[in-house]
C-alpha cells in the first residue's frame, strides 16, 4: 500500500514536473495560470488534469480542440513516479533524506529535459538547488559536510577553468555557464565518488552522441551539444549505482 501512495505522489509531482519543464524557459509563473491547451488557451479541467489517466481517456488530444497532447506529458509523469518508488526502495537513510533525494531527481529530470530542448540551464533550479543543497549539506548523512563542500567547489572551479580555455584559446563556448552552476549543484549533493562517476557518464555517453550526430548529419566537431541532459542523466545514474561502478572501475585499473 505505501508504494502505491508512493507510486501516485510521484505521478502528481510528475505533472507539476510537466508545468516547470515547459514554462521556466519561457519566464512564465509555475504558479499560475492553471493549466491550459496553448493552442486553443482553454484552461484544463481538473478531470483532465489527473496524471496519466486523463492523457489516456482523451486519447492524447485536448477535450476541446482535439490539437494532439505531446506523449512527452505522461512519459515525464510516468517516469517521476517510477523515480519516486525506486528512491523509496532504495533509501537507506530515512524519510528526510528520501525527500530530498526525490528532490534532487526531479530537479535533474527538469534539467535534463529544458536543456534537451531549449539549450538552457535555469537558474531558478541550479542556482535554487544548490542554495537548498548547500544548506542540507550540514545535515546529509550520506556525503559528510566537508566533502560535500569541497566537492562542489572544487568542481565549479574545474569547469570554470574549462570554460576559461576554450573562450580563451579556441575561441569558442566548449561549456556553458549553466553547466558550471549545474556541477555545484551535483557536487554538493552527490559528494565526491557519485560526482566522479556522473561527469565521466555524462562525458562518455555525451562524446558517443557527437560521434554519431557527427557521422549521421555530417556535421563539424563544433557541434553544440546539451552538456546538461548528459550530467543529468549520470547524476541520475549515480544517486543509485555510483559507489558500485567506482567499485567496479577501480577493480579493472588494480
Amino acid at each position: 500500500m505505501e508504494e502505491i501512495v508512493i507510486i501516485c505522489l510521484g505521478l502528481i509531482f510528475g505533472s507539476f514536473l510537466n508545468v516547470v519543464i515547459h514554462r521556466l524557459p519561457l519566464e512564465q509563473s509555475i504558479v499560475k495560470p492553471r493549466s491550459f491547451c496553448p493552442r486553443c488557451g482553454k484552461s484544463v479541467r481538473a478531470y483532465d488534469n489527473i496524471p496519466v489517466l486523463s492523457y489516456l481517456i482523451l486519447l492524447g488530444k485536448c477535450r476541446d480542440c482535439r490539437t494532439p497532447i505531446p506523449v512527452k506529458y505522461p512519459l515525464v509523469e510516468i517516469f517521476t513516479g517510477f523515480t519516486f518508488w525506486y528512491a523509496y526502495r532504495a533509501a537507506e537513510f530515512g524519510i528526510v533524506h528520501l525527500v530530498f533525494t526525490t528532490l534532487f531527481l526531479m530537479i535533474l529530470i527538469a534539467l535534463c529535459l529544458i536543456d534537451l530542448e531549449h539549450m538552457i540551464l535555469p537558474d531558478e533550479l541550479t542556482l535554487g538547488g544548490s542554495a537548498l543543497f548547500l544548506v542540507y549539506s550540514f545535515f546529509n548523512p550520506e556525503v559528510g559536510t566537508v566533502a560535500a563542500l569541497l566537492t562542489a567547489f572544487g568542481v565549479t572551479l574545474c569547469f570554470t577553468a574549462i570554460y576559461i580555455f576554450y573562450i580563451k584559446i579556441r575561441k569558442i563556448e566548449g561549456l556553458g555557464q549553466g553547466d558550471i552552476k549545474m556541477v555545484f549543484l551535483l557536487g554538493i549533493f552527490l559528494g565526491p565518488h557519485k560526482l566522479i562517476v556522473t561527469v565521466l557518464l555524462a562525458s562518455i555517453s555525451g562524446l558517443a552522441v557527437g560521434i554519431l550526430i557527427i557521422i549521421i548529419r555530417k556535421k563539424d566537431f563544433k557541434y553544440a551539444l546539451p552538456f546538461g541532459t548528459f550530467l543529468s542523466a549520470g547524476g541520475y545514474i549515480a544517486t543509485f549505482y555510483g559507489d558500485e561502478i567506482l567499485k567496479l572501475i577501480s577493480s579493472f585499473t588494480i
